[in-house]
């Protein structure tokens, strides 16, 4: 194993990872904040540290894990910011926000990547290669978790923002799916792959859901960047 190879490699996904997840967390907390609940900002959420949003397993393990059996693309979480909705000056119109905040971060930090790759020419030698992949790997993985999150599933940021739209009456069972939510995306992610393989049938719907929109999207943002394809 070329373990310093593979520790450049890593090190290209584990700057931008941490940075998308930390930014989107701290968006997050910040738009609660400013929209009347504190609870995050209490719990020192409001930051660019990424070791108060860092989760072992979403944030370390599964990046490691996608990394490692050599993943088409890595994506990752961190732990969710705590946001009291009532507690929002208006709870339904805010929650969605406070949702979109995340993901919208996430488009910012793909296109301002794409805006430095712009600047390449203008940097020493000695660290145009590492950038160049970091950069790279910046949109991408910046686009996939922008679109992974607005997947219309509790919890993630799209649900979020479904509920908020939702009557009542559909809002409430809505809302019960966040208890299997988790399970429900290790499934689609994980499960139904495997079960695929198994069948000899395409079950990917990770995906078909996340890898489409971002073929659409890839496109463009390195076209922002002077990339040609």
């Amino acid at each position: 194993m070329d373990f310093p190879g593979t520790l450049y490699s890593a090190s290209t996904w584990i700057v931008p990872i941490l940075i998308a997840i930390t930014f989107h967390e701290a968006a997050h907390a910040y738009a609660a904040w400013k929209l009347g609940d504190d609870t995050a900002h209490r719990l020192g959420r409001v930051t660019f540290n990424p070791l108060k949003h860092v989760d072992p397993f979403g944030t370390i393990l599964i990046p490691a894990l996608l990394f490692l059996t050599k993943a088409p693309f890595l994506f990752g979480w961190a732990k969710p910011v705590p946001v009291a909705f009532g507690r929002l000056g208006h709870p339904r119109r805010d929650m969605a926000i406070v949702a979109i905040a995340g993901p919208l971060t996430n488009v910012v930090l793909a296109f301002l990547s794409a805006a430095l790759l712009r600047t390449i020419p203008l940097l020493p030698e000695a660290v145009v290669p590492w950038l160049v992949k970091a950069l790279y790997q910046s949109i991408l993985l910046n686009l996939i978790l922008a679109i992974f999150n607005m997947l219309p599933l509790p919890p993630l940021d799209g649900g979020r923002v479904v509920l908020s739209i939702l009557p009542k009456a559909l809002a409430r069972p809505f809302a019960k799916l966040e208890q299997f939510g988790f399970v429900i995306l290790l499934g689609i992610i994980f499960l139904l792959p495997m079960l695929g393989r198994q069948l000899g049938t395409d079950l990917n719907l990770f995906r078909w859901v996340v890898g489409i929109p971002l073929r659409w999207l890839t496109p463009i943002f390195l076209a922002l960047a002077g990339v040609t394809q």
